[in-house]
C-alpha cells in the first residue's frame, strides 16, 4: 500500500494519520522514534507485511512481465492507492478532496516527523498527491517520478504500459483484498502492543 491507502487506512481504524504515514520514512526499531507515532509505526508494518505475504498480491506479482519483477511490488503499492481513489466514494463517506485536506492538516501538524517525511510533507500538499492518483495520467506520473528516485531506474521500463494492461487483475485484486485489509486494520489497532501507546 502506498500513502493514500495508509492514511485511510489510519482513519478507517481511528488512529493518526501522520503517524501511519510516518511508517514509510521511519527506519530502526520502533521504540528509537517518538512515542506519539510508535502505533502507526507498528500499524503500517503490520499493512505491508500483510500485503507482501498475502495470496492475493503474490498471485498478482506473477502476472507482471519477468522483466518488471523487482518493481512489481511497489507498482501494486501505486496501482493499489490509484484503485482506492478511483472507488474512493465505495471506502469513505467524504470526498477524496475534503479526505485530501484533511490527511496534509494532519501531517502538517504533526511534530517530529522522520526527516524525509518533513522534507517532501510541503510537496505532497501544493501537487495533491492524494487526489492526483485518481485518473490514469496521475498514476503514470507516479510511477515516473518514483523510477526517477531509485537507484536503478531501468527496472521500471514499460512499467506504466504494464500497469495499464493489468488494469482489470489490479482492480480484481483490490476489489478483494482491500476490504479484508480494512478489517484487520480495526483489529490491530485495538490490539496494538501496550509499549507503542501513548498514556492518556
Amino acid at each position: 500500500m502506498n500513502f493514500l491507502a495508509h492514511l485511510h487506512l489510519a482513519d478507517n481504524c481511528n488512529t493518526s494519520l501522520a503517524a501511519n504515514l510516518a511508517g514509510d520514512f521511519a527506519k530502526g526499531n520502533i521504540a528509537d522514534h517518538p512515542k506519539h507515532l510508535q502505533q502507526g509505526i507498528w500499524l503500517h508494518r503490520q499493512i505491508d507485511q500483510l500485503t507482501d505475504s498475502h495470496e492475493i498480491t503474490k498471485e498478482l506479482l506473477t502476472k507482471f512481465p519477468t522483466s518488471l519483477r523487482r518493481a512489481a511490488p511497489i507498482l501494486i503499492d501505486l496501482a493499489f492507492d490509484h484503485m482506492l481513489a478511483k472507488y474512493w466514494d465505495e471506502y469513505h463517506n467524504d470526498s477524496l478532496q475534503v479526505f485530501s485536506t484533511y490527511a496534509y492538516d494532519q501531517i502538517e501538524a504533526c511534530e517530529q516527523l522522520p526527516e524525509a517525511l518533513q522534507q517532501i510533507a510541503p510537496k505532497i500538499r501544493s501537487e495533491n498527491w492524494l487526489t492526483a492518483y485518481q485518473h490514469r495520467q496521475g498514476l503514470n506520473k507516479t510511477i515516473e517520478s518514483v523510477a526517477n528516485r531509485v537507484s536503478k531506474p531501468e527496472i521500471f521500463n514499460g512499467a506504466t504500459k504494464a500497469v495499464e494492461t493489468l488494469d482489470i487483475e489490479v482492480e480484481i485484486a483490490f476489489r478483494t483484498f482491500y476490504p479484508q485489509l480494512m478489517a484487520y486494520s480495526r483489529i490491530w489497532a485495538r490490539q496494538t502492543p501496550a509499549e507503542y501507546l501513548t498514556v492518556e
